[in-house]
């Protein structure tokens, strides 16, 4: 009798385990998964600030040469909102797990691409043209990484630690733009003649490496319960995106204005690390470094923003995190411009640190405003669309910015703006930590 009782318990309690170990696993493969893929998006952002204008743009005048680099950049950011459809669609109908492995793989190909393209000095145009359309490239992956992973980890979840877990996948974002900086810091040391002839490539040609290893930790993630479900009661949206437009386009235009917030990561990350390095004379290393203690920074703050919001909700912390971005411009700014290295430090630290509270959130805050069947599209799609106004933010700056120590302002304004904006948009969303998660987005009466 012990040993026929036994046998059932022992493989219930060995089913629980494992049941019990997989949201640890689907943050864990978001985490890397996006940590290695933007990685590779985050180093053609530093390479547009820095070393693309003399090397693919250097046929025109350096101002001219910079605009077009930084547009080159943002239009990386006009084909997210085209994946986030096509690719939204296939996650919604064959599931999160297949198309997170195509992300991979179309972003590491590209990227490695980048790293083998002669410069315009050997095939002339040619070679901008075609920097941005593997940029293009770069931006299609990119629209469904983030989706997909949050969707992954959410929905491997316990009610309780939605927001914890799932920010795991923007830790690996913030990561991402760690070790990119990190490859560019020894990168940027380099004497000008070889950085700009073949040192520039390193970061890129790394990418192989990336594409390896994501592939080899994401490849064996199963796929969540939640899709699988849906998938058995034959509950898959035929096409996601025209029941998401009819039933959820209000969430779509709320995510839409909430992602304004990232407004705020391309202009340290980029504008930032190029209108300090050129006009005030700020050495590269310093504000590299800068960027790095930053998001080292914001590593470790966003799983506690979002252990606070799994206990007194998504928009208190969100919103909070949103206006104090607005209010805290003004003073990174300032310090960023004084050419003290202690100050810029500081700065990009305590800007982080609350940039971190909306970062850390928008993972579940989001992806719990639709259902399963339109989760994926709904994310990507309305992400992107706000993302495109955060991909021009450094080349809109470039062009407000004014003459003289305080020419940054109009452009602390324009993007303080955006928060504000973001911060009305999250007020008027509905409150999600204690929904379970077979209710969400489920209309309410």
């Amino acid at each position: 009798m012990t040993l026929t009782s036994t046998a059932p318990l022992h493989a219930s309690s060995s089913a629980e385990a494992t049941q019990n170990k997989l949201p640890k696993r689907a943050a864990l493969v978001s985490f890397v998964g996006s940590m290695l893929e933007y990685y590779d998006f985050f180093i053609y952002g530093t390479a547009a600030a820095l070393i693309f204008p003399k090397v693919f743009f250097a046929n025109v005048d350096p101002t001219t040469g910079t605009l077009l680099a930084l547009l080159s950049f943002g239009i990386g950011y006009i084909a997210r909102p085209v994946g986030a459809v096509i690719l939204g669609h296939f996650g919604d109908r064959i599931g999160r797990k297949t198309v997170l492995l195509f992300t991979l793989v179309l972003m590491g190909c590209s990227t490695l691409a980048i790293g083998l393209l002669p410069d315009a000095k050997a095939i002339g145009n040619a070679a901008p043209v075609i920097l941005t359309l593997l940029r293009l490239l770069q931006g299609l992956s990119a629209a469904g990484e983030q989706s997909g992973a949050n969707s992954l980890t959410l929905e491997h979840s316990a009610n309780s630690n939605r927001a914890f877990f799932t920010s795991w996948t923007l830790s690996g974002t913030q990561a991402g733009a760690i070790l990119a900086t990190l490859v560019f810091i020894p990168v940027s040391s380099l004497p000008e003649d070889q950085l700009l002839s073949w040192g520039w490539r390193i970061p890129f040609l790394l990418s192989a490496l990336v594409l390896l290893v994501a592939y080899l930790v994401r490849r064996t993630m199963p796929e969540t319960p939640v899709f699988e479900d849906i998938k058995g009661k034959d509950q898959v949206a035929r096409f996601p995106v025209v029941a998401l437009l009819r039933d959820y386009w209000r969430d779509v235009l709320r995510v839409i204005a909430c992602a304004l917030i990232a407004t705020v990561s391309t202009l340290t990350a980029v504008f930032a690390l190029g209108y300090a390095t050129s006009k005030f004379g700020v050495a590269r290393p310093t504000m590299l470094w800068a960027g790095v203690l930053g998001n080292v920074t914001a590593l470790i703050a966003q799983p506690l923003w979002a252990l606070l919001a799994d206990k007194i909700g998504r928009k208190p912390v969100f919103i909070g995190g949103v206006l104090g971005c607005a209010v805290l411009l003004f003073p990174y700014f300032m310090l960023v411009t004084s050419g003290s290295t202690t100050a810029i430090f500081a700065a990009a630290m305590v800007l982080y640190i609350v940039y971190s509270a909306p970062n850390a959130i928008w993972p579940s805050f989001y992806a719990e405003m639709f259902e399963a069947r339109v989760r994926y599209s709904g994310t990507a799609i309305g992400t992107q669309l706000g993302f495109l106004a955060a991909g021009f933010t450094p080349l809109i700056s470039a062009s407000l910015v004014g003459e003289g120590p305080n020419g940054w302002v109009p452009v602390a304004i324009f993007v303080g703006g955006c928060c504000v904006a973001s911060a009305l948009a999250a007020s008027t969303a509905r409150e999600t930590h204690k929904v379970d998660i077979t209710d969400l987005g489920k209309r309410r009466a």
